[in-house]
């Protein structure tokens, strides 16, 4: 039995689409990845199954399911796609020029300070790119929203993607001057526990460790902190704004410090430095806007992590 073709529709295009539902987990999700419509998405799902004489997916109201047709050819097409990237960019060789469209995830404030200056060279040398600058301070799920790569700050725990630990956040305790008035500053560990904390809680909640930079020595104690937020830049301005103690990424206060309206406190220690990794899925090919991307981004994070 033969079966139509598909009307001149790219074959490769309409595996790519395929594997795109499949990866996104439903028509809408992959037509907004790829910048089309739902219908349009469908369309081509409907020309694969045709050319192949296959059901390919199992589709109600609320659910979409792979067949077992379905599940064959997502591997097959998986491979077909990548050993065309890889033909393709083997047969470019020097002459395949960044272009297309990156999707990022960032850190919040990390992704609207330091790492904008990477990020608009990158835009100036590659003109034939576009990049979707996503601002999370989350894990990204990579295959579900068609994410390139991300910077992460923090541990990575996910065995399936590949992380390059490229620097680390030295973090400091710091405080109004007007919190104290007449007082001295906190010099030690043992001298914080008792005044108001706010508490970014992200990376620290009910308690704070300190580590003294002469010799690696620990201290912890709890807090109850007055304010808790997910926000490092909401948390120095309440930390501006006499509120309470925090400890903030070194890079961010270096004005305020320089300026006066901070004190660093307890000089001696600082919290635990936190590792930036950049992060992104295993692939057996990756095109050239991504790699060259990376590498931007492995030569700047080590130089501006603070």
């Amino acid at each position: 039995m033969t079966h139509p073709d598909t009307s001149g529709m790219d074959r490769i295009g309409l595996m790519q689409t395929f594997v795109r539902i499949v990866e996104a987990g439903s028509l809408s999700a992959a037509a907004a990845q790829l910048g089309t419509s739902q219908p349009t998405v469908s369309r081509r799902l409907q020309a694969l199954e045709r050319s192949l004489g296959l059901e390919l997916l199992q589709r109600s109201t609320h659910a979409m399911k792979l067949t077992d047709d379905g599940a064959r050819c997502f591997a097959h097409a998986k491979t077909l796609l990548e050993s065309w990237q890889a033909m393709t960019a083997d047969l470019r060789g020097a002459k395949d020029a960044p272009e297309g469209h990156l999707r990022v995830l960032v850190p919040h404030a990390f992704g609207q300070d330091q790492l904008i200056a990477p990020l608009m060279a990158y835009l100036r040398r590659y003109p034939q790119v576009t990049v979707e600058w996503l601002l999370h301070d989350r894990r990204p799920d990579f295959i579900a929203e068609g994410i390139d790569c991300a910077v992460q700050v923090g541990a990575v725990d996910d065995p399936a993607v590949i992380a390059l630990r490229l620097a680390e956040v030295p973090r400091i305790v710091v405080a109004s001057p007007k919190l104290f008035g007449e007082r001295p500053f906190p010099r030690e560990p043992d001298d914080l526990a008792a005044l108001p904390w706010l508490a970014l809680q992200t990376f620290y909640r009910n308690e704070v460790a300190l580590v003294r930079k002469a010799d690696g020595v620990t201290r912890r104690f709890a807090i109850r902190p007055r304010l808790s937020t997910d926000s490092l830049y909401a948390l120095r301005n309440a930390i501006l704004s006499d509120l309470g103690v925090g400890i903030v990424s070194a890079w961010m206060v270096t004005d305020d410090l320089e300026q006066g309206r901070l004190r660093h406190l307890a000089p001696g220690w600082e919290a635990p430095r936190l590792p930036v990794h950049l992060v992104y899925p295993y692939a057996r090919f990756y095109p050239a806007r991504l790699r060259v991307f990376l590498e931007a981004m492995r030569e700047a994070l080590p130089t501006i992590a603070g």
